[in-house]
């Protein structure tokens, strides 16, 4: 499987959750040797090459992320189409077609490609995308192929929840989220499981969606 330098990869996100990405680093610094080697060869990065050839990250931004944070220069990569002949415009306009980015801030306001951050480490902590994370970890739903889902779930909560002022009380967010996840308020929303679900196993795997 070919690898490519973390550095060159481009997100086509301007978000990813902080709290998620440094789990994913503990987990990461945790291990080592064939083990270590395994978890990275488990979750190889899905990318479009775009204008000037360049790789353009389209799910698991918070493994790339993790990764380098881990001080893993270089991460295995499968290659989903070749765009290198479009123009930008063209080129932005396939991915938002598919679905194979979300060009919002932490705040959910549209932010212009050109604007887009270089590499995965510039992207922006949005707590709420952490929550998402945390909530399906927690059974509020379930995991989910479709694309995007953790951030439509975010930003449901965004408009419903306030974010806690401090780490210790992030748990309770978490509780009141699930809860949240689990009403009425959220029928439609993919990976929806209902008032009387109890706690979810995970089937597909949505990897950061992107995340």
């Amino acid at each position: 499987m070919k690898s490519l330098d973390i550095d060159r990869l481009r997100p086509t996100q301007v978000t990813h959750g902080l709290r998620e990405v440094e789990e994913k680093t503990r987990f990461y610094q945790s291990l080592s040797g064939h083990d270590l080697d395994m978890a990275i060869a488990e979750k190889p990065v899905p990318i479009v090459l775009g204008p000037q050839e360049e790789p353009y990250v389209i799910d698991h931004h918070h493994v790339a992320a993790a990764l380098w944070q881990a001080d893993i220069t270089s991460v295995p990569v499968v290659l989903i189409r070749d765009l290198s002949t479009s123009s930008p415009a063209e080129f932005w306009l396939t991915l938002e077609n598919n679905r194979w980015t979300f060009p919002y801030d932490q705040r959910g306001q549209r932010v212009p490609f050109a604007d887009m951050p270089l590499h995965v480490w510039e992207m922006v902590d949005d707590e709420f995308r952490s929550l998402a994370a945390s909530v399906r970890d927690a059974g509020g739903y379930q995991r989910t192929s479709v694309p995007l889902a953790e951030f439509r779930w975010a930003d449901f909560f965004r408009h419903r929840l306030p974010l806690p002022p401090d780490s210790s009380e992030y748990a309770a967010l978490v509780q009141r989220a699930v809860e949240l996840a689990k009403s009425q308020a959220a029928l439609g929303l993919p990976g929806y499981v209902g008032s009387d679900a109890g706690v979810q196993g995970t089937s597909a795997d949505s990897g950061d969606a992107q995340n």
